[in-house]
């Protein structure tokens, strides 16, 4: 099955899964500069259903959540190196702010967040789409002290 899933592709994947009774998880982020805590959190989200779906920040929307020096890397190589995981069976860049378009189009059957949320700080619009389509929520911890934040963090304290 194909790895990259452009926005046209999102409904007829995740039609494809529903029809074959698998559980389809999605999860979504920067993902900026991979690192072990990004792993770890994928291979969880993995272990959830029969497939996993990454849906990856578009340069700009990262752009406007981390600030004007982010992303380091582009949205083509961030998907092509999260598809490069024996973990992640798809990626598909998204160009709005939120998910909710990709949830209301796919239709996950899980859904996955990184543990720094709880149901109660999940977008409104987010949780809404998810609640529509009937997707299970699943919040994973998190790898204390890893991220892309701290990373840069260190980088930059050692020039």
């Amino acid at each position: 099955m194909k790895r990259f899933v452009t926005d046209h592709e999102l409904q007829a994947l995740g039609k494809s899964y529903c029809v074959k009774n698998r559980r389809l998880v999605l999860t979504n982020g920067c993902f900026d500069l991979l690192h072990t805590g990004h792993v770890r959190y994928l291979q969880q989200a993995r272990e959830l259903g029969d497939a996993l779906i990454v849906a990856v920040n578009s340069d700009t929307s990262v752009k406007e959540l981390k600030g004007p020096t982010r992303p380091i890397n582009s949205e083509t190589d961030r998907a092509e190196v999260l598809a490069a995981l024996r973990c992640v069976d798809h990626v598909t860049i998204f160009h709005g702010m939120r998910v909710t378009d990709v949830i209301r189009t796919l239709r996950p059957a899980i859904y996955a967040k990184g543990g720094d949320y709880t149901l109660e700080t999940l977008d409104p619009g987010e949780r809404a789409a998810l609640e529509e389509v009937g997707a299970t929520i699943s919040l994973l911890a998190l790898v204390p002290g890893r991220s892309t934040t701290s990373v840069l963090e260190r980088a930059s304290a050692n020039s």
